[in-house]
């Protein structure tokens, strides 16, 4: 009876039930590990977030004083355009016809993508022609980008295809978006001098990149399909905010705001006229060179 019955033709089918029944009976924490890390994902995911708010509001500083100089001087409009491109189409990942279960995701980008918005058109006003035309045009391509992909995504793809369109376009940019400073860098070491290197977006930048990067290595909730896309670029997001801060901590208290002048507009390919009297003064070190993001980066993006 033992020989006939492994010879049966439903032995499989009884096999495959006895393990489902063994599987249903198993506890949740063995069933999936990452439910064992629930707290310290959730933990990193506000904490990512509020970083990344920071990393979009930390510009502020710099749009402060380019008001009242009523110029961009030698700051550069890239990194504010980039991180524009990832919160929008962070943004647009995370919305529920594309991922499900990721709103938040949306909702930090959008906010990010707003303020990002009128930093834009701020650095547009007060930057001259030739810097002016150049960042009108980068604008002009960005926004051109991500209506193609959200438009290809919407009409022509469906299902997992959309997802992992959407989310590649989101981590490829993202790493842009987090590599646009480093020309900044490259100024830094040759002037030595962090004048339009500030040590808070470097700070946020590097903490938005960190949090982000441990969310996606947790997993384990309805972010998990985000994660996977955050883990790249967030954790090169981390290493490039840890390059800025060491960077900074070598030539903070060196003075070469000068030289840094000189450079930084054969950097930004703008030439600034010498003023005629008066006093000029420098920053202080805590002007932000652009972007915020996300990152996120920061950076931007997030999630």
């Amino acid at each position: 009876l033992l020989l006939r019955s492994f010879s049966s033709p439903s032995l499989p089918f009884l096999l495959i039930l006895c393990f489902n029944s063994r599987r249903n009976h198993l506890p949740r924490s063995t069933r999936n590990p990452a439910t064992m890390n629930n707290t310290p994902h959730f933990v990193f995911g506000i904490l990512g977030n509020a970083f990344a708010l920071f990393l979009f509001l930390a510009p502020t500083i710099t749009f402060k004083r380019i008001i009242k100089n009523r110029t961009t001087e030698e700051f550069s409009g890239v990194p504010y355009v980039m991180t524009l491109l990832n919160c929008l189409l962070s943004a647009w990942y995370g919305l529920p016809f594309v991922s499900k279960g990721n709103l938040l995701v949306t909702t930090i980008n959008g906010t990010g993508a707003a303020i990002e918005i009128v930093y834009v058109l701020l650095f547009l006003v007060f930057a001259p022609k030739k810097v002016k035309a150049k960042i009108g045009s980068l604008f002009a391509a960005v926004l051109s980008v991500f209506a193609v992909i959200a438009l290809v995504s919407l009409f022509a793809l469906h299902g997992n295809t959309r997802k992992l369109f959407c989310g590649t376009a989101a981590t490829v940019f993202s790493i842009i978006m987090y590599a646009s400073p480093l020309s900044i860098m490259r100024l830094v070491i040759k002037t030595k001098s962090v004048e339009f290197m500030p040590f808070f977006l470097s700070l946020f930048v590097f903490l938005c990149g960190t949090s982000w990067f441990v969310f996606g290595l947790l997993g384990g909730d309805p972010f998990i399909a985000v994660s996977k896309f955050m883990q790249i670029p967030n954790g090169f997001g981390c290493g490039l905010g840890l390059m800025q801060l060491i960077l900074y901590f070598i030539y903070r208290n060196h003075k070469g705001s000068n030289i840094a002048e000189k450079e930084s507009a054969m950097e930004m390919g703008s030439q600034k006229k010498p003023k005629q009297g008066g006093n000029h003064t420098h920053g202080n070190g805590n002007d932000d060179p652009g972007a915020g993001g996300p990152p996120t980066a920061i950076n931007e993006s997030p999630v």
